[in-house]
């Protein structure tokens, strides 16, 4: 708790008083400077980045992907007339695997589209020398 504050000085009259003879501590609080700046005018935007990303036909391809995936996962399963107990059970069970499957293609493709960026690369740093 803070120290109730007294008319006296430190270090007065009341030399003998040991709260009075312990030096004070004051903190500061730092404030950092951006140069007249807002967080908005550095030139970087996240939400236009995002939105961008999202536009993108990496991005678009890999969601065809996952969704296909997991569509053919669910047909697998196929659907059935059952008892309703078993229909939840089964039924949370084919989404889980739809949600493997499609993360599992997601990854094969971004694995696949890695080793044609590493190829690319390697075939352009073999042209550039001779």
């Amino acid at each position: 708790m803070a120290k109730k504050a007294t008319s006296k000085a430190a270090g007065g009259a009341n030399k003998g008083n040991k709260a009075a003879s312990k030096p004070k501590s004051r903190s500061v609080a730092r404030v950092a400077s951006t140069g007249g700046r807002s967080k908005s005018d550095n030139g970087f935007n996240a939400g236009d980045a995002f939105i961008k990303l999202l536009q993108s036909p990496l991005v678009a391809e890999l969601v065809a992907v996952a969704a296909t995936a997991a569509l053919a996962s669910l047909a697998e399963h196929g659907f059935t007339s059952g008892g309703d107990a078993s229909r939840g059970k089964r039924a949370g069970r084919a989404v889980k695997a739809a949600g493997k499957a499609a993360a599992a293609a997601v990854g094969r493709r971004l694995s696949n589209e890695m080793e044609e960026i590493k190829q690319a690369a390697k075939t352009a740093k073999g042209a550039a020398k001779a």
